[in-house]
Formats: C-alpha cells, structure tokens, sequence
C-alpha cells in the first residue's frame, strides 16, 4: 500500500520512512503542508500520516483541502497537539484517526493497518484463497501452513491483489499503489514481480493463482477455477 508521510522534522520524517518502509510500505514523504495537497492531487495514496504543526500551509488547512479532493484517502493525523479539542477539530475536519506525539512505532503501524483494512472492506487480519494466506498484521505468507518466503515487495504486489480478490487490477495500478514517487511510470517492474510470485506459488499448487486479462492486467479469483 502507497503512504505519504507529511511532517516538517527532518528526522522524524526520515524515521517514519524508514520503519514503514521495512513494513512493506510504499512512501513519499514531504514537509510542506501545500505540497502535501499537489501530491495528493497527483497520486492516490492510500494513507496518509499528517502533522498539523506545519511551515506555510498549516496542517488542518491541509486536511480540510485534501478531504475537498473528494478521494477515499485515509488521513491519520499524528500531532504533539495533545489537547481534546484539537483532536475533536481534527476528527471533526476529515481525519480517520488522531495520533499524539510522543509515540510509539508499533501503534503507529497498527493504527495504518486497522485503518488500511476498513479501505478495503477488510475486517478480517488473515486474508485467504485457497490454500494461500496472508497475515497482514506480521506481513507473512504461507501455502496449506507451510512458510511463503517472499520479499517486501512481492508481499506488497500479491497483498494488494489479495484485497481485491476478485476484481482485475491494472498495471498502472499497482504501480500507484506498491511503488513510490520515484518509479518510472514505464517501467515493466510489475511484469517482473508478477513473475516471481507465479514461480514461488508454482511451488505449492498448479493453479494459475494470479491470472493475466489482456488490457485489463492480473486478477485472483474469489474461487479457484474448474480445470
């Protein structure tokens, strides 16, 4: 899932990168409050992670602005703003959720994953197909029980398709959602991961778990189909 993190404190920025991104997270990250919006304008994050505390474009005027691009974002705000009003005006603006500084990651990183599960009509930690499964909350895979090894980003490619099982996902989708800023939008890396995963699923079953429509892109079905 594609992140944009929003927080003026150089360090603070670069840690939250570097943790969600060993979670499996794709991230942008900036300090400005109006760049945070072009980006959002831009791209279709899945969460984002705002400070309020912000040079130039303050942070709630950046929700409120964000929320006007009427997309579906999840918006948690993390702020040293600690009093019940400002979480009441936050809430109250458009946030999914409201983090006081200071913090600890792990809550930080579970608050994402709740609040990335309800994205994606989710309820459940585990998603499965078959003998495949996904736990989302220790981003690890496993077949019939048996350890999946898979790297970040192929668990990344395979979660995304797993929380739209039965519904193609295009190219230029996962690109969106599984890569960050910095990737070429021509680039053949999702072809290329697609693969990877076939060859490591091949291994435990001769379904063709993750099927290709031409022009549409890949797709796992809801059901495995009959031979």
């Amino acid at each position: 899932m594609r992140l944009l993190i929003v927080e003026d404190e150089t360090d603070m920025q670069e840690a939250l990168c570097y943790g969600l991104r060993k979670c499996g997270y794709a991230v942008d990250s900036t300090g400005d409050g109006a760049d945070a919006v072009e980006l959002c304008e831009i791209n279709d994050y899945d969460l984002v992670v705002l400070d309020l505390n912000l040079p130039g474009l303050d942070g709630m005027e950046a929700l409120d602005r964000i929320r006007s691009l009427d997309k579906p974002t999840k918006i948690l705000i993390l702020s040293a703003r600690s009093e019940l009003a400002d979480k009441v005006l936050g809430l109250d603006g458009g946030a999914s959720d409201y983090l006081t500084k200071p913090f600890h990651f792990e809550e930080l990183e579970a608050r994402i994953r709740v609040l990335l599960r309800r994205s994606f009509i989710q309820e459940e930690a585990v998603l499965s197909r078959g003998g495949l499964s996904l736990d989302t909350n220790n981003k690890t895979a496993s077949f019939d029980g048996a350890p999946l090894e898979l790297s970040r980003r192929e668990y990344a490619v395979l979660e995304y398709l797993m929380a739209h099982m039965g519904r193609a996902v295009s190219a230029e989708e996962l690109l969106e959602h599984v890569w960050d800023i910095e990737t070429d939008p021509f680039t053949n890396q999702v072809k290329v991961y697609i693969s990877m995963i076939r060859r490591k699923l091949a291994a435990f079953t001769s379904e063709n778990m993750i099927r290709s429509i031409r022009g549409a892109g890949y797709i796992i079905d809801k059901e495995e189909k009959p031979c």
